[in-house]
């Protein structure tokens, strides 16, 4: 699978996208998710247009022909809002929003917890995530992860549907 994600990297790379998950499905379902690389500028709304998705699939359908990769059916779209974060990158770009993130071993007897994003570097400048999360009580609390404590996570924004809060 580590092939097919970096050759997928590749195929999109030169056409001012980024990857952010390649998913074998079942059925042959092969499931790429692309959005725009990181500008610097903040905002949760993807702007991938259905004309990325068509250029993108085109693309590797080519290119998984030409490497010989085996599938029956390519899905392209774009993350949502809901985006995963896979990369030590994709955390970054995202600090100062609302995450939930699962963690691999348990800590404080949880393993999963939805908060906001921030960044921290310890004493010898090495960069660590936190999560801050509200308690049942109201009481705010933290956690501290690196990306490789994480089993997954993902964006966790507040929506409003017609005045209806979450």
């Amino acid at each position: 699978m580590k092939d097919i994600v970096e050759l997928t990297r590749e195929a999109v790379a030169a056409m001012d996208l980024e990857v952010v998950d390649v998913e074998r499905a079942p059925l042959g379902l092969l499931r790429v998710t692309i959005d725009r690389p990181f500008t610097g500028q903040t905002g949760l709304v993807s702007d991938i247009k259905i004309e990325d998705c068509e250029r993108v699939s085109r693309q590797l359908s080519r290119v998984y022909e030409v490497e010989g990769i085996d599938y029956r059916r390519l899905e392209v779209g774009s993350p949502g809002v809901d985006r995963p974060l896979k990369t030590e990158r994709d955390f970054e770009r995202f600090v100062g929003e609302r995450v939930e993130v699962r963690l691999r071993e348990a800590v404080d007897n949880r393993r999963s917890f939805q908060g906001v994003l921030q960044l921290s570097c310890d004493q010898d400048g090495a960069k660590r995530f936190v999560v801050k999360y509200q308690e049942n009580k109201g009481e705010t609390k933290q956690v501290a992860f690196d990306v490789i404590d994480v089993e997954r996570a993902k964006l966790d924004p507040l929506l409003d549907f017609k005045g209806r809060k979450r």
